[in-house]
Formats: structure tokens, C-alpha cells, sequence
């Protein structure tokens, strides 16, 4: 069995543990330890036999449990120290997204990665999805002619309570330490490097002209409902439209505008839905491996890496351009619904479902769509 130390066991970490207790049950992998600042209690360890040993210093974690890989889920600024200190104990990582909080601290990741000889895995799981090749594949084949855009469209419900769940929730900086919590980089990262991948526009130079407008409904410095539009290396014009702020979770998903049709793509449930004039729509659902496996895979027998560091390179500069970006701009009270349920403040943005679903549908930034509360402040080059 492989021994897997898991860093940050909480909040996000606890689907780890979960994937972690699956893969031990079957015997691949053995939880060797958790490193957290918090102890992880008994009841969360749960089959897990033995139990792992739990300390904060990871390096140490690792020289004691002989370890082969670390999970790394803890905050953002972490990262990239804690990557390296993994790789150079002999290592190989699973990096939660997104990787780094800077271009520079992913860079320094990805170098560190290569001199170490140690294989980095990035947490995108929609990238591990055979739906991206499947619709690769469609364009590739002439099934909606020639490609106009992509635009992605995403509308989740939070609350006052997910801002509160750690120091760094919806904070852009925390002590002059840069954090770039947000949703277009955090809870919609997936829409962002899933549409990236579509395009094949995935290294540091494929994207260009990015466009931002970011907002937020809720007490925060980072955004909450935010839009972009952006040109890659082949030209195409990728928008990602995205809110907090919904009445209700809906399921994301991008949409490939081709002159002949357009394939919808919805990355949270590996379906791909092929739609042509004069057609009725054509509609697939595609396995997706488990990125733990595949790097399980690699580190044993060879197999291809699914998302390494230079798959999300061109996500990472568009993430400094957020970074970089003006401070988001505060949508009034007077155009939200605010109500407060059992000591939780609820903020829902009229309309906002609609938007988000108009700005895929026409590759359209907010400002362009006569959003009340929407103004343009700045192009980021």
C-alpha cells in the first residue's frame, strides 16, 4: 500500500479524507498522517486501521511515515512552501486548486517540482474527465462548423457562513500576504481552467486580453459575482460568467458556440450535449478518473499524468490578473434581497441567473448586458 499524508484536514480537506477512506478500503493506499494545525478528531478517522499519526511539521511527518505522497488542502498562501517541502523530503504532491495565489509562487512550484523529479498533480477533477476530449474531439470533427466563443456560466447560493469558515475566506490579502480568494479563482475555478482546456489553451503565453468585472453582494474584499472575457492564442474568445448570490445551486457549464451548432458541456456531471439545427440534440455522459488514482498510477506504473503544473498555467495568469486586478466593487443593498435564517445572513441577487446564462449565451460581460449594478472599472492587459 502507498502511505499518503493528508495536509489541511479541514473544511475542503474533508472530502479528502473521504477519497482517502474509500482508496484505503480497497487497499491502495494506507493514511500515513495528517499535518494540520488542528488536530483531526477520532470520530473523522474512522476507517482508518491504524490510525495516522497527526503533527503540524510536515517535513517530519514525512521522514517518520516514509510517506510517497502528500495531499495539499490547506490555504491558498500555503501552497507553494508546503508543495516544496513535500517534493524535497522525496515526495509526490496532489495540490489542491488553485495551485498558488501568484504567477511567481506557481512558478516557483513548478520548478521545484522539476528539480526534485517528483510529479505534481493539480486539483482540477473536471480536467481528469473524458467529457473535455469528447468534446474536443466534436470540434475537431467539424461538428459545429467553425468556433466563435466559449462561455461558461455558473450560479451557486452561499451565505454569510461560508465567508466565515476561515481567516482567508473572501479575503484578496491577509496581512499583506496575497490570498486571491474569490469566485472566479476559487469555488469557479473549475469553469475557468475546463473552458481553458476545451480550447487547448492551457500553457502561460495562450491567453491574452483579459477583461474583468468584479463585484461583491456580501461584506467581503474579494468577488462574489464576477465576469471575464478573454482571448486565447487560437483566437478564441472565452467569457466566464459566475455568482455566489443565486436563489439556488445550478449546475455550471460552458457552452462552445460553433456557426453550424454548439456543444453544451456540463463539467460537474461529465455531460456533453451536442445540439445542430434541424437535429434533435445528441447527449453523452463520460467516465472521469479520480486524480489520486491517476497519480497512484503514474507513481507505479508509468501512467500519463492527468493535470500537471503546466496544464494550468494559463489559468494561473488569468488569476493574476484578478490579483492584480482593482479591489471588486460593492453591489448596493437596495439591489439585493437580503434575509437572515437562524443567524445567517442570505444575500440573493434578482435576476442573477438569468445574467450569468446570458453572458454564455452571448460572450458578454455584465456591463454589457445592462445589469443595474454593473460597471465597467478596467481592462487588465
Amino acid at each position: 500500500m502507498t502511505g499518503v499524508i493528508l495536509a489541511g484536514a479541514h473544511g475542503h480537506g474533508r472530502r479528502h479524507l473521504d477519497n482517502l477512506r474509500r482508496a484505503a478500503a480497497t487497499g491502495t493506499v494506507r493514511l500515513a498522517g495528517v499535518c494540520d494545525l488542528r488536530p483531526v478528531d477520532e470520530a473523522s478517522l474512522t476507517g482508518f486501521d491504524p490510525a495516522p499519526e497527526q503533527s503540524p511539521d510536515l517535513p517530519g511527518l514525512i521522514d517518520r511515515t516514509g510517506a510517497e505522497i502528500v495531499i495539499v488542502a490547506t490555504p491558498i498562501p500555503t501552497h507553494a512552501d508546503l508543495t516544496l517541502a513535500a517534493v524535497a523530503r522525496g515526495a509526490h504532491v496532489l495540490l489542491e486548486k488553485p495551485p498558488a495565489a501568484t504567477y511567481a509562487d506557481f512558478e516557483r512550484i513548478a520548478a521545484g517540482v522539476r528539480d526534485a523529479g517528483r510529479a505534481c498533480q493539480i486539483g482540477f477533477q473536471s480536467l481528469g474527465s473524458e467529457a473535455i476530449p469528447a468534446v474536443r474531439a466534436l470540434i475537431a470533427d467539424g461538428a459545429i462548423g467553425r468556433v466563435r466563443g466559449i462561455g461558461a456560466a455558473g450560479a451557486w447560493q452561499r451565505t454569510s457562513a461560508y465567508f466565515a469558515r476561515a481567516p482567508w475566506a473572501g479575503r484578496r490579502r491577509v496581512d499583506g500576504t496575497d490570498v486571491v480568494d474569490g469566485a472566479l479563482t476559487n469555488p469557479f475555478a473549475h469553469a475557468l481552467a475546463t473552458a481553458l482546456a476545451v480550447d487547448g489553451a492551457e500553457g502561460p503565453d495562450d491567453v491574452a486580453d483579459v477583461e474583468l468585472e468584479l463585484f461583491h453582494a456580501f461584506p467581503i474584499e474579494s468577488d462574489d459575482t464576477s465576469c471575464l472575457r478573454l482571448r486565447t492564442s487560437h483566437g478564441t474568445v472565452v467569457t466566464v460568467a459566475v455568482t455566489l448570490c443565486a436563489p439556488r445551486r445550478n449546475e455550471p457549464y460552458l457552452i462552445v458556440h460553433g456557426d453550424e451548432g454548439r456543444v453544451v458541456l456540463t463539467y460537474t456531471r461529465d455531460e456533453v450535449r451536442l445540439e445542430r439545427p434541424g437535429r434533435d440534440p445528441l447527449v453523452s455522459v463520460h467516465p472521469r478518473t479520480d486524480l489520486l488514482d491517476n497519480l497512484l498510477a503514474h507513481v507505479r506504473g508509468g501512467a500519463g499524468l492527468l493535470v500537471p503544473p503546466q496544464r494550468t498555467a494559463a489559468f494561473m495568469r488569468v488569476l493574476d490578473a484578478v490579483r492584480t486586478a482593482p479591489d471588486p466593487l460593492p453591489i448596493p443593498d437596495g439591489r439585493q434581497r437580503v434575509s437572515d435564517v437562524d443567524g445567517v445572513r442570505h444575500r440573493e441577487l434578482p435576476g442573477i441567473e438569468a445574467l450569468v446564462a446570458a453572458s454564455a449565451e452571448r460572450l458578454a460581460l455584465f456591463s454589457e448586458l445592462d445589469a443595474a449594478w454593473a460597471v465597467r472599472e478596467e481592462v487588465a492587459g
